[in-house]
């Protein structure tokens, strides 16, 4: 029996694969089971196999790019979903994992690359943000937000989803009129302008795209508010003056742990005598981790899902007093389950507008992360921050009032 098939036996146990090996030979792993896909795959060449087993997570998804594995029965969200669900987070076995050895050597690795320097951080968000408008206006909602959204109820869609996300965060807020909001990581301006609408904030959004820079300035120009909701190319590091309240969505994954002293002291820094900071990150459920080099390399490079253990630590010291938590668990795999269905839907837009490995590399990546969530070790967190104990109502019965008013 080839090694791939031995890997692939111990791997699925519920739900069925059947997989036809480049040699004309065919096996079936597995027994079919309510609720787990079955799945059908090829390989095209004798070395897919052997690349994946070399190294499973780039290689798997290299072997899909380029037409090297194929999906014949099912998509590639299935056999991803298929391997997962298998060994979720929760029975701690993780088949899939690396040898200690070189676990060892990604961790050295990764963390001379999570050092990570303004120009880097510009670079790095240049290769994911700096795409075509096109691909974001194919799979995100019309405000294009590209975080987790906020599922009160799983069958909602995604426009509602993304709608609640933001009453969902500028409830924990607290905002009252006249307040000055500082958005790290503003987007394409949807927070920032959402903000404003509702509570007449006035907001600055930072952010290192250029490209995202351009759309949150034409946003704001359009809806009138350009003199209250103002958009600025700058790193947070370089932000000066003071405000009421600061909000990061989906930004901390960039900073890089070697810098996560440094953000939390220039946002209290930053921040009056009253203020308060919402942190919106995706994390880790477990202890500190690496980034997989399929995702660094083709995705996110330089990005880095913090572990809450690391979150907390960095903030010691700083009289910053962290006053909430929540956990959001399955929210982000329901928000990549839709955006990976809308890319599905657009294939053939996305084809034209770049080719078809950057296609599967797309589809590959939201399929994967989304079993991350769904099997996985990844969550969301939002964190809650305030420099004055007195700041805020001792119950958390401000936020569910505030929520429902601006819902």
């Amino acid at each position: 029996m080839a090694l791939i098939d031995l890997f692939l036996a111990a791997r699925v146990k519920r739900g069925q694969l059947v997989v036809h090996h480049a040699d004309g030979q065919t096996k079936t792993f597995g027994t079919p089971t309510p609720g787990f896909p079955e799945v059908t795959i090829r390989f095209t060449d004798k070395g897919a196999a052997a690349a994946i087993l070399r190294d499973p997570a780039l290689g798997a998804g290299e072997a899909y790019m380029h037409g090297r594995l194929v999906v014949e029965r099912g998509d590639v969200r299935d056999l991803v979903n298929l391997l997962t669900s298998n060994d979720p987070w929760e029975t701690g076995t993780n088949a899939l994992a690396a040898s200690p050895q070189r676990r060892a050597v990604q961790a050295v690795t990764h963390r001379i690359g999570r050092i990570n320097m303004a120009k880097r951080a510009k670079r790095n968000v240049a290769h994911h943000y700096d795409l075509s408008d096109r691909l974001y206006d194919l799979f995100l909602d019309a405000d294009r937000q590209y975080s987790c959204a906020y599922y009160t109820d799983p069958a909602n869609t995604l426009e509602q989803a993304q709608a609640d996300k933001k009453a969902h965060i500028a409830a924990k807020l607290a905002l009252q009129p006249g307040m000055k909001v500082l958005d790290i990581g503003c987007g394409w301006g949807g927070m920032a302008l959402y903000l404003h609408a509702k509570t007449g904030a006035e907001v600055l959004g930072v952010t290192l795209s250029e490209e995202q820079l351009k759309v949150a300035r034409r946003r704001a120009e359009e809806a009138g508010v350009a003199d209250k909701v103002r958009f600025e190319l700058i790193d947070y590091r370089h932000v000066t003056g003071t405000f009421d309240r600061i909000v990061s969505v989906g930004m901390f994954e960039h900073v890089g742990p070697a810098h996560y002293r440094t953000f939390f002291r220039q946002c209290r820094d930053l921040l009056t005598e009253d203020g308060v900071m919402l942190l919106h990150t995706i994390g880790r459920a477990g202890k500190p981790g690496v980034t997989d080099k399929w995702t660094t390399k083709y995705i996110f490079p330089g990005g880095y899902n913090p572990a809450l253990s690391e979150i907390v630590a960095a903030n010691e010291g700083s009289r910053f007093m962290l006053t909430d938590v929540e956990v959001l668990r399955l929210h982000y795999g329901f928000t990549l389950d839709a955006w990976y269905d809308r890319t599905v839907a657009a294939r053939d837009a996305i084809v034209a507008l770049y080719d078809e490995p950057f296609y599967r590399m797309w589809q590959f990546y939201l399929a994967g992360a989304g079993a991350a969530f769904r099997y996985g070790g990844l969550v969301n967190y939002q964190l809650q921050f305030a420099r004055n104990r007195h700041t805020l109502p001792i119950t958390r019965d401000y936020m569910i009032e505030g929520e429902r008013a601006l819902r």
